[in-house]
């Protein structure tokens, strides 16, 4: 449940804390007064887009801040690691360039995550969605939405997905001769080319390596060969000195015990050099090559380089490239064995879709009875008496009897008065029968939305006389259940009120401003009458605001708590 809003710099409110509370909360005012900026600002805080046009003219940013109750947010605060304690805080600042900030209990969020939030907080129906609810594209989305089958379109969107999934693959087999002809051809010879080059993996850095030593081999084989003479190809090497210094250490540790570590150090020693002058001969006989080595490194590198130029990959990435190749030569060889296999796992598919959707097709068909029998039932109690309020169920033409979202063509048709044949509710329904529908849906969706506020842009909209009193009513009974708001022109739905704000606009030293203000029962009383009336506010006026007010309590005692 949204408790407190606060608004600060959004267009012409320069400041505002409203409370609201449980049950039925109605915005009323002059027209340009800025109803509708509050509701704007519900959905600015709530993630949707914003423009800077929306800053108040001359104020760095704007800000709006809800405080929310935060039952039902548990696990979205969890997977978002957002602590959250009693209330649940959600700010939006507004930058005067148009850049905005969100953040939920203190922590930054993106606008995406903030939308996500939302949809479980609150449910705001604008006045465009009667617009919506002439979209026959999306009565299906509705219907499903109401009969909550999520096992069926599970069952369904997986088979559908796997018979996508071969149309794909089979699509990417189905090629004319002459474009097979020529891919073959290409594939031949660039395996044939790959093969005679005989790759061997790391075989490149080898080479390199290999050729960059014979390219300096006389001078390696200068300091090679007198390294090795100077530790042991002579008599006064380093090999023999340390050998004779080892042996009369040793002599002499037979007369003094300390020089014990000493000698076996010089031993050591010795054997050290002697490993080292053996890895130097090992190393300089390898440096030992024919004439023709070098060139024969040479010619392999450059055949190399050209092979990795003329495919544009390393040679590290040619071999898997070779084996790439091989498979697609096998897979146009093949195509036809493959594509007949594929139409058989096709046909297996789609059996498999038509199935699932037929299940998905008679729970649609069980929830469209129990939506037509909700929609006429609430219909009737807004003033409807005579509607017909029917769903159409038809299979989908053409092949393959089925898409993403099934085999039926659904779409909603209504007969507002009797003796009238259904009809599309975009040809039948007013602007008025559009607002109540869409309310009676909203009311009949609302028992399985765990949302907990709800808020109605001027629902009333081609609505008056005993209509508008039976809209009321209606949005009274959902606000048993639910916490609505409802901003509103008509007296007969602001008298159910059972928290009334005014949105009054004012100037003030050349610039205008807009306050909300809670109105008590007098101020109630005065506004209704003004609703009434205009203006000219009279004894007549205040005495059918009163009888009103009356009127509407009297309806809310009779009427049963939920």
């Amino acid at each position: 449940m949204l408790n407190e809003l606060h608004i600060e710099n959004i267009a012409v409110i320069e400041r505002a804390d409203i409370s609201f509370g449980k049950g039925l909360n109605i915005l009323t005012g002059e027209t340009g007064a800025g109803k509708s900026i509050v509701i704007d600002s519900i959905g600015a805080v709530l993630g949707e887009r914003v423009s800077r046009e929306l800053v108040r003219r001359g104020a760095e940013k704007g800000v709006v801040t809800a405080v929310f109750d935060g039952n039902g947010c548990e696990q979205w605060l969890q997977e978002n690691e957002i602590a959250c304690e009693d209330e649940l805080i959600v700010q939006r600042r507004i930058q005067a360039d148009g850049k905005s900030g969100c953040r939920v209990c203190g922590t930054p969020v993106t606008a995406a995550q903030l939308k996500e939030l939302a949809a479980l907080l609150v449910d705001i129906h604008g006045q465009n969605d009667g617009r919506q609810l002439m979209d026959e594209r999306r009565h299906r989305e509705y219907l499903d939405r109401f009969g909550g089958f999520e096992a069926e379109l599970t069952a369904y969107k997986k088979a559908y997905e796997a018979h996508r999934g071969i149309e794909k693959e089979l699509a990417s087999l189905e090629m004319d001769e002459i474009e097979k002809e020529r891919l073959s051809e290409s594939l031949r010879y660039q395996i044939e080319e790959l093969e005679r080059a005989e790759l061997k993996a790391g075989e490149y850095d080898g080479l390199c390596a290999r050729r960059d030593l014979l390219r300096n081999a006389e001078k390696l084989s200068e300091a090679l060969d007198s390294a090795i003479a100077m530790l042991s190809g002579e008599e006064d090497s380093a090999l023999s000195l340390t050998q004779n210094a080892a042996y009369y250490v040793g002599k002499a540790a037979g007369y003094a015990s300390d020089l014990e570590q000493t000698a076996r150090t010089l031993e050591s020693a010795a054997f050290s050099l002697s490993d080292a002058s053996e890895s130097l001969r090992d190393f300089r006989e390898s440096l030992d090559f024919s004439p023709g080595e070098y060139d024969s490194l040479e010619t392999r590198i450059a055949a190399l380089n050209k092979l990795q130029r003329k495919y544009g990959r390393s040679e590290e990435d040619l071999i898997p490239y070779l084996a790439e190749c091989r498979e697609k030569l096998d897979n146009i060889q093949y195509a036809d064995e493959r594509s007949e296999k594929l139409r058989r796992q096709l046909e297996s598919a789609k059996e498999r879709c038509l199935r699932e959707g037929g299940k998905l097709t008679a729970a649609r068909r069980r929830a469209a009875v129990v939506l037509e029998e909700r929609i006429s039932s609430e219909l009737r109690q807004l003033n409807m008496p005579s509607v017909r309020f029917q769903v159409l169920i038809e299979a989908l033409s053409g092949e393959p009897g089925f898409n993403a979202h099934g085999c039926d063509d659904v779409r909603f048709v209504m007969s507002a008065n009797a003796g009238e044949e259904p009809g599309r509710i975009s040809r039948i329904a007013s602007g008025g029968e559009l607002s109540r529908i869409m309310l009676a849906m909203k009311n009949v969706f609302a028992e399985k939305d765990p949302v907990q506020t709800m808020v109605f842009d001027e629902i009333d909209t081609g609505v008056s006389g005993i209509a508008a009193q039976r809209v009321g009513e209606k949005l009274w009974c959902v606000s048993l259940g639910k916490q609505v708001m409802c901003v509103t022109h008509l007296p007969q739905i602001a008298a159910m009120a059972d928290q009334h704000y005014l949105i009054r606009k004012e100037e003030r030293a050349g610039r205008t401003y807009t306050d909300v203000l809670p109105l008590d029962r007098e101020g109630r009383r005065q506004e209704l009458a003004r609703l009434h009336g205009g203006d000219n506010i009279t004894d007549t006026t205040l005495q059918s605001a009163e009888e009103q007010l009356e009127a509407c309590e009297a309806f809310k005692q009779l009427k049963p708590s939920p």
